[in-house]
């Protein structure tokens, strides 16, 4: 028991000594995101993406985020997401598509970040052959100003 005490004081002193570190303000901000699914006979599919950045004196930082999901009811059903961090730039990529003999449901969303740009894009699809594609995109982008 001593010894647990030992170690306690010991965190307490270093915690106690250690310079707060303040968080900057940003000079400039933005976030972005986009989304969507899509539906027809017993298949649906869904993505998301969002992107975030800070710039400040010290520097931008920035997050990104995908995910997606597809069903259906007799047919096959997948979604996967890829994330892509090289640097100062992030992308993401999501996937989802759910097929059942023919009638499908599609949904992919691309966000990405350079630091200066956001942007993300929703692009989605349902089909039932014999009948004309039901296609939407939504698209939101926002540069960041100069400091």
């Amino acid at each position: 028991m001593k010894h647990l005490h030992l170690i306690a004081a010991a965190a307490i002193t270093l915690l106690a000594s250690s310079s707060a570190v303040l968080a900057e303000e940003c000079n400039a901000a933005g976030t972005v995101g986009t989304g969507g699914s899509a539906s027809v006979g017993g298949t649906s599919a869904s993505s998301v993406g969002t992107a975030g950045a800070c710039r400040t004196d010290g520097g931008t930082t920035s997050s990104i985020g995908s995910g997606g999901s597809a069903a259906s009811i007799d047919g096959k059903a997948q979604s996967k997401t890829h994330i892509n961090d090289s640097g100062d730039k992030l992308k993401a990529q999501t996937k989802a598509q759910a097929v059942d003999q023919g009638t499908f449901s599609k949904s992919r969303t691309k966000t990405s970040t350079d630091g200066s740009a956001l942007e993300s894009t929703t692009r989605t699809m349902s089909h039932v052959p014999g009948e004309k594609p039901v296609k939407n995109t939504t698209r939101q982008k926002i540069i960041l100003p100069e400091q």
